[in-house]
């Protein structure tokens, strides 16, 4: 055997072995254990965070959209609008808010539901209309936030 034969025969021995040993353990690894680490990585996923609006919980994987953001903070008072985009499907976006929102006090007054979903909440002295569009690659959501101008019997605030 020539010395290039020679190198190539022992390259490729040397890249089989490292092949067998980097997947040969996640090939041989069958039971409860690999199926444990993989439903644990199915359900823990990134958490939900609070961003401007502290009453109103967003998916990890959905990212603000800083240029179509609007965000006004008083002392009192924080209104405006989040644009979001990520890869999430609406269904599943519906179902968070839904269950999310209510755990954070918020009262769903209306959804309409289709390609374009937007989804309305009320507290007593705010609203919230979450606008999920599905696309292609990304899902885009804007979250509004505003101050009602009725009071708590309904009449228009002067």
């Amino acid at each position: 055997m020539t010395h290039r034969r020679r190198k190539i025969s022992l390259l490729t021995i040397v890249l089989a072995g490292c092949f067998i040993l980097t997947t040969g353990c996640a090939y041989f690894q069958t039971g409860k254990t690999g199926a444990r680490t993989a439903s644990l990585k199915d359900t823990a996923g990134p958490m939900p965070v609070y961003y401007d609006f502290g009453d109103v919980l967003v998916p990890k994987e959905l990212k603000i959209v800083k240029k179509k953001s609007f965000v006004y903070l008083t002392s009192g008072l924080t209104a405006g609008v989040l644009a979001l985009k990520g890869r999430v499907e609406r269904n599943s976006l519906v179902a968070f808010f839904e269950k999310n929102m209510a755990k954070d006090g918020w009262r769903q007054v209306s959804a309409f539901k289709s390609p374009q979903t937007m989804l309305l909440f009320a507290k007593k002295d705010r609203w919230c209309v979450i606008d999920i569009l599905e696309k292609t690659l990304r899902t885009s959501v804007k979250i509004w936030v505003s101050p009602t101008m009725v009071d708590a019997s309904g009449l228009l605030k002067e």
